[in-house]
């Protein structure tokens, strides 16, 4: 199943730099094994934010959930899911 995620991440002001850069590193590796794995198709930055929009291939809403609250930023993200059809107009 294709899902379009969107995620904005709000780390908290008075976060400690050695925290967040921990929490980044750790994500970053996550997310990268995900997208060598095929689970995490596609990965945009959304400009001006820190935030993306990302492109999951999972096997069903359940196995996407463990996936993103596996995600260490997971705590300080507003995540929106959107389940994706292919389109008939689509080659």
């Amino acid at each position: 199943m294709l899902f379009m995620v969107q995620m904005q991440v709000n780390l908290p002001v008075d976060m400690p730099a050695e925290r967040a850069d921990k929490l980044k590193a750790d994500e970053k590796a996550l997310a990268q094994q995900l997208q060598r794995d095929g689970k995490w198709v596609s990965l945009w930055r959304v400009v001006g934010r820190y935030a993306n929009v990302s492109i999951f291939d999972v096997e069903n809403n359940d196995e996407l959930h463990q996936l993103l609250s596996s995600l260490p930023l997971f705590p300080y993200m507003d995540i929106q899911v959107t389940a994706l059809a292919r389109h008939p107009s689509a080659i």
